[in-house]
């Protein structure tokens, strides 16, 4: 099998041209794969970093000895520039890789994608966590293979010498409480009671979630609680303040891998990056999973996460195998597979929840397994035409908050006029 970055391809792109083999009589032929198999292309972003593509195709290659799968291979923080451009250029790249639910919104509304309502149906609605994400008037244009989604990472060894009991049915403010216990300094080291990254869904995502809430409505009430929560930790020096962290561009991984933050709020896909650091000898922390703090203290868990989904391009070369392997990654031998280097798939049973806890390394207590388990995974940010604008708003405002150039009050107030206006024109 070819592992090509297709690097003539990308170049072309960068160049705002379309791809070799793009779609129309005139385009040149496309390449024949080995032994007369078929070709099927598929469109990824930082291939030799991101194992489970590898993991996919590889899987998919030896269930199907007649497929061969080159990558289309784009820079991570390309990737959606160079997707548009592709398409807008009649691209026939088989099967396309969705990044985020915003583009591919985007891209259904244009007709660039096929509808795939038959794969979903046989891989199974009621078995595809973030399937709704994707529903576009009953259609479906892309099929997730991947749910991540927020959970609560904890230093076993810090929570012991501290004698604080491990961090299950947490509120914010119980959260709050034991970072502040946590927090300490000896030697000139400080310990940091958690840390909290400069994403702005650290705080805004949280609340939309946790309260129900729309991230386009203009009216961000709502996130109120969750930034006086974010501003007394950092002010209280529970966690490394915003504007150090933004400056200094901090790792949210050496924060964590090196003893320096007790708790850190992070997503799943994390777990593959510290179950191979410690493979690879680079951090020995003792680590744990817990679900992530809720609002109330009714026993749900409510978290939010982004589907990662493949789509089969209108102008596709094989279109027929595009969906085959959709079906194939999206169901249950392709969960297994991703799940055996610590990703969590899309498609959610015993099974495959079983498949995951084998991997060496992952925590197994009950604690670490019931955050695998939320009661709900709210969106990270609304399917909409309106969201991309409304998402450049809320990230201007929220660094403006975080290092007090802004009170919460007018921050809040700010976001809410401006996206108003700005987005959806009132």
């Amino acid at each position: 099998m070819k592992r090509t970055t297709l690097a003539a391809i990308a170049l072309a792109v960068t160049a705002g041209l379309g791809l070799t083999g793009c779609a129309g009589a005139a385009g040149p032929a496309e390449p024949q794969a080995a032994e007369g198999k078929t070709r099927l292309t598929v469109s990824v972003w930082n291939y030799e970093g991101t194992p489970e593509f590898k993991a996919l195709f590889d899987g998919y290659e030896a269930a199907n000895p007649n497929v061969d799968i080159e990558p289309v291979d784009i820079l991570a923080d390309d990737y959606p520039q160079k997707v548009t451009t592709m398409l807008a250029g009649g691209d026939t790249t088989d099967v396309l890789t969705m990044k985020n639910v915003i583009d591919y919104s985007r891209y259904a509304s244009n007709g660039q994608l096929q509808e795939i309502n038959s794969v979903v149906d046989k891989v199974g609605k009621d078995n595809l966590a973030g399937l709704d994400a994707f529903d576009i008037d009953g259609k479906y244009f892309a099929t997730p293979y991947r749910q991540d989604f927020w959970l609560l990472y904890y230093n076993k060894d810090l929570f012991k010498a501290a004698g604080i009991e491990e961090p299950k049915d947490l509120t914010w403010e119980k959260y709050t409480e034991i970072a502040k216990k946590l927090t300490t300094e000896a030697g000139g080291k400080k310990t940091y009671g958690t840390y909290h990254h400069i994403w702005r869904s650290v705080v805004q995502a949280i609340a939309a979630a946790q309260n129900g809430a729309d991230q386009n409505s203009g009216d961000y009430g709502f996130m109120e609680d969750q930034y006086n929560t974010a501003l007394d930790l950092q002010k209280s020096g529970t966690t490394l303040d915003f504007g150090t962290a933004k400056s200094q561009k901090t790792s949210y991984r050496t924060m964590f891998e090196t003893g320096q933050a007790a708790m850190m709020p992070m997503g799943t896909w994390y777990t593959a990056g510290i179950l191979q650091a410690k493979k690879d000898g680079k951090t020995n922390v003792n680590w744990g999973l817990a679900p992530l703090p809720q609002k109330n203290d009714d026993g749900k868990v409510t978290t939010f996460g982004s589907p990662t989904a493949f789509a089969v391009n209108k102008n596709a070369t094989h279109s027929d195998e595009a969906k085959k392997f959709i079906e194939w990654a999206a169901g249950e031998e392709g969960a297994k597979a991703i799940s055996k280097i610590g990703v969590v798939p899309a498609l959610q049973n015993e099974s495959v929840t079983a498949e995951y806890f084998k991997l060496d390394g992952l925590p197994t207590d009950e604690l670490s397994k019931k955050a695998f388990a939320p009661d709900q995974t709210a969106l990270e940010m609304p399917v909409s035409d309106k969201s991309a604008a409304t998402d450049k708003i809320l990230n201007q405002e929220h660094d403006l908050i975080m290092v007090g150039e802004r009170s919460v009050t007018d921050g809040l107030a700010e976001m809410g006029k401006r996206v108003t206006s700005e987005v959806l024109g009132k």
